[in-house]
């Protein structure tokens, strides 16, 4: 399971016993696995800023989330590869993501906890927004690097009507430089091979006999050259036309043919020489984005926890992972634990707009809770 349930209550007679009867009721009957989040001390401010600084958390959360999930899937497309190699390059600081979550420490020395939360959130926007901008220029700049390598390949397969004839004919199979005669590649049925030899020579007059040869073949069909005179050509075509053989328009040129492989080398080169050093930015950047998404939830935590619980600061922030088969007894022992602190006692609906309190999660509990899915990739 990599689900998490960030919650916190308010301490009761201290934060550890806050912390026990939670773990006690959970955790011994195996509804959930516990760790203590640690959030250091960080400056409150005042009611009006913590209540704007609600929505605006709110916001910062679900971009950081989209943007670790684009730099994810990313890495995903970029790898072209099975979900483990995928998920052995998505680490945060080194770690792999349910570790890091579950021994979350805050880092002082990115977020300074002497500035004010307004200031930490800033920090962490510029500092997200910025890889989200880097991310779009990169992927941008790779994925039209691989479209056009994938757009050429796709030409050197397919069927004899459409792909490239470049790597499959050679310049003895042409009469070149020939004032009257010119060599014609046909496409032709592999069950109207014995047609195709009984009549191009009649398919129209000035036909060089016994002049066509079998170049290549594919699964339906094969390529074969036949040469005649130039002014036969129109005539030639439509008559082949109608016996279903397939002209092809190719003229032999060298130069171009070369031209087209050596684009096809640089292009693959590229991509190559794009590969590590993206990939690499892929990772140290996704590391960066998932760090400042947990760090935001910490400031969701504690700013919604001041909002819930009053001044001064005293409650326990606390992440459980849910046993998946117990989810909902595991809501039911948590409602029990801590309908007191809500008067009403009731889950309230997300619809419903009570300002103040951000409901930007589904619902709303008499505890603050947010959720942290570690699970970023949707693999098709």
């Amino acid at each position: 399971m990599t689900e998490f349930w960030l919650i916190s209550a308010p301490g009761e007679k201290n934060c550890q016993q806050t912390w026990d009867k939670m773990n006690t009721a959970t955790a011994q009957t195996n509804l959930s696995t516990n760790h203590k989040f640690n959030i250091p001390e960080l400056k409150v401010g005042t009611l009006d800023i913590l209540v704007g600084l609600s929505d605006e958390l709110a916001k910062l959360d679900s971009f950081v989330e989209s943007v670790v999930r684009k730099v994810a899937q990313y890495m995903a497309d970029v790898l072209e590869d099975s979900r483990d190699k995928v998920q052995e390059n998505l680490l945060a600081n080194g770690v792999d993501l349910v570790t890091y979550v579950t021994r979350f420490h805050w880092d002082m020395a990115k977020y300074p906890i002497k500035q004010s939360l307004k200031n930490i959130s800033e920090i962490m926007s510029k500092q997200v927004s910025q890889i989200d901008n880097d991310l779009k220029a990169r992927a941008s700049a790779y994925n039209s690097l691989k479209g056009n390598l994938q757009s050429l390949e796709r030409k050197n397969v397919g069927s004899l009507l459409t792909r490239s004839l470049a790597d499959i004919v050679k310049k003895e199979d042409f009469v070149l430089d020939s004032e009257y005669l010119i060599t014609l590649l046909v496409v032709v049925p592999k069950t109207s091979y014995p047609d195709w030899e009984k009549t191009y020579e009649t398919l129209s007059e000035m036909v060089v006999p016994r002049s066509t040869k079998l170049l290549f073949e594919d699964q339906d069909s094969g390529l074969f050259s036949v040469t005649l005179f130039r002014k036969a050509i129109d005539d030639f075509k439509h008559k082949a036309r109608e016996n279903k053989f397939m002209v092809r328009d190719f003229q032999y040129n060298e130069e171009e043919m070369k031209a087209d492989k050596e684009e096809m080398t640089r292009l693959s080169t590229d991509k190559k020489k794009q590969f590590g050093p993206l990939v690499r930015w892929l990772k140290v950047n996704f590391s960066e984005a998932f760090i400042a998404w947990i760090h935001i939830k910490a400031l969701r935590v504690f700013t919604e926890s001041v909002l819930r619980y009053g001044l001064p600061v005293n409650f326990q922030a606390m992440l459980l992972q849910p046993n998946r088969r117990n989810m909902k007894k595991l809501r039911e022992v948590l409602q029990d634990l801590y309908k007191h602190l809500d008067s009403s006692g009731t889950v309230i609906d997300a619809s419903m707009d009570i300002p103040g309190l951000n409901l930007s999660q589904q619902e709303y509990y008499p505890y603050v809770y947010y959720k942290i899915d570690c699970n970023l990739l949707d693999f098709k």
